[in-house]
């Protein structure tokens, strides 16, 4: 642990000037991080207005298994901006378009090709069909995906320290530094058209029910274009105080990575262990304390978190 004592000692933050929205002490929100079950852990509470505060090593890199699905997401929305792409051209299996395959509502199963439902049916969540995007987006640029991510999205939001070295689906790596430059992206999008954004954090396919892994059935389980919507989800990995307008991922490597547009701030919380029982309480938790404003209940003051 002492290793874990330096970097805490050693957060750094993203630079931008002010408080964050959302907490009002969003540094001792942030410390519960501190007690959690993990060897290594690293978050981020990042403002509507770009002010970020980061607890822990902000520039050790993770993996990021499902929230890779958002970097994707954004960049086949930029293939479809740029042209390259059409959100209702066909994609997938028969009858699905790239708006099914973002939506997780193509019908294929989660992590082969075998088609479980008709497009548009459920809400089947599929790491296939990602993987389908990513194809259709290098064979309609002709440049391979992860370049494409590399070019379009990764160099203009400056994050050094993210690669897609695996599949479009839960094949990323990066640094909570990154995904802090990446949730202000989402907040206020430079890359995309405020529409695009809009229309992607807006449930597609309504009243479709699926399993949300690691929650069960939910009944929605509403989507958007590669962003899941909190909606009225319950249990979920977000907070009770989250508003419905909420939207994210998680990963089952134990990242996550979320944008609450009614409370105006974005968490992202990166560790070293996968997804399980001892998240399940914890990460709630936390983004309760980052949106009732930290303090107190967010646990005793102590080092570390950067605001800056």
């Amino acid at each position: 642990m002492e290793q874990r004592d330096r970097d805490r000692r050693n957060a750094a933050g993203v630079a931008a000037a002010g408080g964050p929205g959302g907490a009002a002490d969003p540094a001792a929100a942030l410390r519960r991080i501190d007690e959690w079950p993990v060897d290594s852990a690293a978050a981020a509470v990042v403002a509507a207005g770009g002010a970020t505060t980061v607890h822990g090593p902000a520039d050790a890199v993770f993996e990021l298994a499902s929230v890779t699905k958002l970097l994707t997401a954004v960049g086949v929305l930029l293939a479809v901006e740029e042209g390259a792409l059409d959100l209702d051209a066909p994609a997938g299996p028969a009858g699905s378009t790239v708006r099914h395959l973002l939506a997780h509502a193509s019908g294929l199963a989660f992590d082969e090709d075998r088609v479980r439902a008709a497009p548009g049916e459920r809400r089947i969540y599929s790491s296939a069909g990602y993987e389908v995007l990513a194809g259709l987006v290098a064979r309609e640029t002709g440049i391979d995906f992860a370049e494409y991510l590399a070019e379009g999205v990764f160099a203009p939001l400056k994050m050094t320290g993210t690669v897609l070295r695996g599949p479009a689906g839960h094949g990323a790596r990066s640094t909570v530094a990154d995904l802090a430059r990446f949730a202000a992206e989402l907040q206020r999008p430079t890359l995309l058209d405020a529409t695009t954004m809009r229309e992607a954090t807006t449930v597609q396919y309504p009243g479709l029910d699926g399993l949300l892994p690691g929650y069960g059935m939910q009944r929605p389980n509403d989507w958007g274009l590669g962003f899941e919507l909190r909606g009225g989800k319950n249990p979920h990995w977000t907070g009770s105080r989250n508003s419905p307008q909420t939207f994210g991922h998680f990963g089952q490597s134990g990242t996550l990575l979320w944008v609450d547009p009614v409370a105006g701030c974005a968490c992202v919380a990166l560790t070293d262990r996968a997804f399980g029982d001892w998240a399940t309480a914890r990460w709630p938790a936390l983004s309760d304390a980052i949106v009732s404003g930290g303090g107190a209940e967010a646990g005793e003051a102590g080092e570390g978190g950067a605001d800056v």
